[in-house]
């Protein structure tokens, strides 16, 4: 199996697959071998060598010297092993080059088949570590495949795959079209290396970004967070180093022709940049404007933040279906509660009532309480008897009182609040059932008389509706999406 210009051809062969010059001659090596063994038996002592100066492979089988021989295949007697190694003894094992062309057919294809083989499992490899090294980087691909469920994209040495879950709502491609995603993974398997690209990743806008603003390659300017509803709208965090750079005004661009093209190349989503701050209430100020905050309680414990906004300012602050709520939490990182200012005041106030409803207490003790940030019954059992003490000067037995109250008032209120679930329940039940000591109908004959009178009844009803939802949307934490929204 001898090829004169096998050097030409393996490096030939490692330029257009992307596999090391190394990777081929073990291959063939591999292949060599199985070919001797299948021609010569598995128990023959071979050795394959790949010699750079002639660029081919030698195959050398080694013998043992002996005395008399009794198996010509692995055994070589004293006298010829001299002519091959005058210094050679009794023991010594001597290697004699094979002539490969006598391997056979059955042997090369045996050999071709190892190469095939090698070859492929080579050629994953590269491919995998071509792509595990650029994670978290944009690539351009054209569109191989469209199913329902995913994309076929064409990279050029390599496919990946974009999932259902990882497109842009409203997005359509078809076949030929250029695509451009982010890698958000490259997994190894058995069948081939899988790379999964995505257009709703974070990553992918920061990204884009970094391509369009020349000032965050630079390190002047840095993007510290991201946040997206895909399709919809996305918010960025960004800083300056310098003082004399604007990092917001860098990413909009002149005449925002940066954050355009951002814009055009995610279909139109609409883009919110944010001055990032090292504080995190003034981060979180920033992430919710245009919305004027005008209190932020922190919770450190929790890692929760009370927003308390002005009552016109509510659903500017919550955005549409939450969406701007939702976005500036993840944008900072922290669980946000928007609340406006009269439903704050009225919790303080209900919070200091339940207070001053324990037995024992006083305004004095209960204002104590509340300048030490417990703004209810339900704070102060979370306070063990000797902070209690420390805070407030008492003994430790009125402190323990006061701890004992709080918790028996807090299942007093769980229990008061289930019997008035199930009273509302029942009232509704009976209102629902049919009366049975009602006389008959015929609404055939009276449907032409209560049309009028049904449609000018709904009226109001509708308008307590809306109401009622606009109430229930300002005191729960996560606001209503749009389909629980009431029709305008």
């Amino acid at each position: 199996m001898l090829i004169t210009d096998m050097k030409r051809v393996i490096e030939q062969v490692s330029r257009d697959k992307g596999i090391e010059f190394n990777v081929l001659v073990k291959a063939l090596e591999e292949a060599m071998r199985s070919a001797a063994k299948k021609q010569f038996g598995t128990q023959i002592d071979i050795e394959i060598q790949y010699n750079e100066e002639t660029g081919e492979l030698e195959v050398f089988q080694f013998k043992e010297v002996v005395e008399n021989v009794t198996d010509q295949a692995f055994q070589i007697n004293m006298e010829d092993g001299r002519k091959l190694d005058p210094e050679c003894e009794i023991g010594d094992s001597l290697g004699t080059k094979m002539d490969t062309t006598t391997f056979g057919r059955i042997a090369a294809q045996s050999a071709k088949q190892v190469i095939i083989q090698k070859m492929k499992v080579a050629e994953r490899s590269a491919v995998y570590n071509s792509f595990i090294g650029r994670q978290g980087e944009i690539i351009n691909g054209i569109v191989q495949r469209a199913t329902r469920n995913e994309i076929i994209v064409n990279l050029g040495q390599a496919e990946a795959v974009l999932p259902k879950r990882e497109q842009i709502a409203g997005e359509g491609y078809r076949r030929g079209d250029r695509i451009r995603a982010y890698i958000v993974k490259v997994l190894e398997e058995s069948r081939g290396p899988q790379i999964v690209l995505s257009r709703t990743h974070p990553g992918f806008l920061i990204n884009l970004f970094k391509t369009e603003v020349p000032e965050i390659n630079e390190g002047i300017v840095n993007i510290m967070s991201a946040a997206r509803e895909a399709g919809s709208r996305g918010k960025i965090a960004v800083s300056s180093n310098d003082a004399d750079i604007d990092p917001v005004g860098a990413c909009v661009g002149i005449k925002g022709n940066r954050v355009q093209s951002v814009v055009q190349e995610l279909k139109g989503e609409k883009i919110d940049i944010i001055p990032w701050h090292m504080d995190p209430a003034k981060f979180v100020c920033n992430a919710l404007a245009p919305a004027e905050v005008s209190r932020v309680i922190i919770d450190e414990v929790n890692h929760t933040m009370e927003v308390v906004v002005p009552d016109d300012a509510q659903s500017i602050a919550i955005g549409r279906g939450g969406q701007n709520v939702r976005l500036a939490s993840k944008l900072a990182g922290w669980h946000l509660d928007v609340k406006s200012v009269t439903d704050y005041e009225d919790s303080i106030k209900i919070g200091f009532d339940s207070l001053m409803n324990l037995p024992g207490m006083n305004k004095t003790l209960a204002d104590i309480l509340f300048k030490e940030g417990f703004f209810s019954v339900e704070d102060l059992t979370k306070v063990s008897v000797e902070e209690l003490v420390d805070i407030t000067h008492i003994t430790e037995e009125e402190a323990g009182a006061f701890i004992k109250h709080a918790e028996n008032a807090i299942v007093q209120a769980g229990i008061d609040k289930k019997i008035a679930a199930e009273t509302a329940l029942s009232d509704t039940d009976s209102k629902d059932a049919p009366d049975e000591t009602a006389p008959d109908v015929d609404t055939k004959d009276v449907s032409d008389e209560t049309d009028t009178g049904t449609e000018n009844e709904n009226v109001p009803e509708t308008e307590t509706t809306e109401d009622t939802n606009t109430e229930n949307d300002d005191e729960t934490v996560e606001p209503t999406t749009d389909d629980e929204e009431p029709s305008e």
